[in-house]
């Protein structure tokens, strides 16, 4: 199978050039008969590989986008329950208690990283950078599946082409032996000729019949790449192919590469690894800097061992009383009698206090602000940032690679373009003589000039000559659409 980087031209030089026709015609498929879009539609729909790749996006998206709001303030709630029995300390009042105790505690808290040595920042980017890398990845992961059907579907058309040629040779074969079964007969040639001209009606019955397998081979190709069971029954919509001008490509080998780096998503992803990489050790230098963090809540509780009655003033101020001091007081004829004095007693009532009236009242807040410097851990950051600086090494090598790869590809391309141009062109002159030379022959035997052998020579050079242009007339399309592609043109003209 060729390589994605040298021809996954071809899908949109055969995509888009079905769409146009398709479009014009206006034509509605027969059932079970499938357009390249079909096909290429098929294939991404069912390939594990693109739905691999497609979640793979997916979750770096999502961290992306979970990185970005590590900006804010995470919150938090907790809530307890606990109990004691036998001697405790009352949550509500501190005080020792000889009884069982059920208490609640709740707290709502949050916290903000103020600064964190620009981790925060530069992990957002890194993630981006992977997401962004990772889609050119299912990019490229796409064109290569599309290749390949497009590759299998192309196949197909050249051997139902290569069929038509067949059929054409035994059909010229067929004619000439009812002709010469004629002259056979009414003595005009020699019976031998008759038998020459079968065994060549034979010859070409049989390369009509290895032309019906290779289509069915391609077919069963383009089917697996589909997914499709090999028992389907499928037929394609024939591609409308000019046949090729000979001129010239207007672009040089260094114009085509130059745009190709600037196009092909391989080349991006590799890019965008680079500078993820070069993220990623800021990311390593960050974890030796100081933290600033904020964090805050609100806390309460409650606790079964707090009193369920208290004294709650209403808040309209105080009253004064005399009431008997509980420890002063005066002894008069043997009789003790205290001492009155003035009290000041807030002016409210006796009231229940139950469940949510303690948790008001046990409400406190709270908020710090924390700083943490790294002073010495084991040298973690050290090489922390060394392994993330010979990542970047790693990515830059790879990238160079795959601008290698590129550029060696389209020098292929090039040269396998020019070549199949002189193929072409060599074939066209080749089928122009073989045909002159047929006719003749053609006459010649049927005045009895040349025997049957010259005369089958004569036509299986013709016929070899037609099935190698047919392949020779894709070829060159092909070829011509893997450099438009590189060049990011417009392949929908055939």
């Amino acid at each position: 199978m060729f390589h994605s980087l040298r021809y996954s031209a071809l899908v949109l030089a055969l995509f888009g050039g079905m769409t146009v026709s398709l479009a014009q015609q206006n034509v509605s498929q027969p059932a079970n008969t499938y357009s390249l879009e079909d096909c290429i539609r098929i294939a991404l729909e069912t390939n594990p590989q693109v739905k691999q790749s497609e979640i793979t996006v997916q979750t770096n998206g999502n961290t992306y986008e979970q990185s970005k709001w590590q900006r804010w303030p995470s919150i938090s709630f907790s809530a307890s329950q606990g109990f004691r029995s036998g001697r405790n300390i009352d949550p509500f009042t501190n005080q020792f208690v000889q009884q069982n105790v059920s208490s609640n505690n709740y707290q709502l808290g949050g916290q903000v990283t103020l600064f964190s040595g620009f981790q925060i920042s530069n992990s957002i980017k890194f993630n981006n950078a992977n997401y962004q890398a990772s889609a050119k990845d299912l990019e490229a992961t796409r064109n290569d599946i599309m290749l390949n059907v497009a590759l299998s579907y192309l196949q197909v058309v050249t051997n139902e082409e290569l069929i038509i040629v067949a059929q054409r040779q035994v059909d010229a074969s067929q004619l000439q032996v009812e002709r010469t079964t004629k002259l056979v007969e009414a003595g005009t040639l020699a019976e031998s000729n008759l038998l020459d001209l079968k065994s060549q009606l034979a010859n070409d019955e049989l390369s009509l019949v290895n032309a019906q397998n290779n289509l069915e081979t391609a077919k069963l190709n383009l089917k697996q790449y589909m997914n499709m069971p090999g028992s389907e029954v499928i037929n394609v919509v024939k591609i409308p192919v000019k046949d090729p001008t000979m001129q010239a490509y207007d672009a040089t080998i260094q114009e085509i590469y130059e745009t190709a780096l600037n196009n092909l998503p391989q080349m991006k992803a590799a890019n965008m690894r680079i500078e993820a990489s070069k993220i990623n050790v800021d990311l390593a230098k960050g974890a030796g800097m100081p933290t600033l963090t904020l964090n805050g809540g609100v806390y309460t509780a409650y606790s079964s061992a707090a009193p369920k009655k208290r004294f709650v003033g209403d808040g309209t101020g105080n009253t004064i009383e005399e009431l008997p001091s509980p420890t002063d007081f005066i002894v008069i004829d043997n009789k003790t009698i205290p001492i009155m004095q003035r009290v000041t007693i807030p002016n409210g009532s006796t009231q229940n206090f139950r469940y949510f009236n303690q948790l008001d009242f046990n409400r406190n807040s709270a908020i710090n602000l924390n700083l943490s410097i790294p002073i010495f851990n084991n040298f973690r950051t050290k090489y922390n940032v060394a392994n993330a600086k010979l990542q970047q090494k790693t990515y830059e090598y790879q990238a160079q690679q795959v601008q290698l790869t590129i550029r060696k590809n389209v020098e292929q391309a090039y040269i396998d373009m020019t070549n199949a141009a002189k193929r072409y062109s060599a074939t066209v002159n080749q089928v122009r003589a073989l045909t002159e030379t047929f006719r003749v022959s053609q006459v010649r035997f049927d005045v009895g000039a040349i025997n049957s052998v010259e005369y089958n020579i004569a036509k299986a050079n013709l016929d070899r000559a037609n099935g190698n242009l047919v392949q020779t007339k894709y070829d060159y399309v092909f070829r011509t659409k893997i450099l438009d592609f590189y060049m990011n043109r417009p392949l929908s003209d055939f």
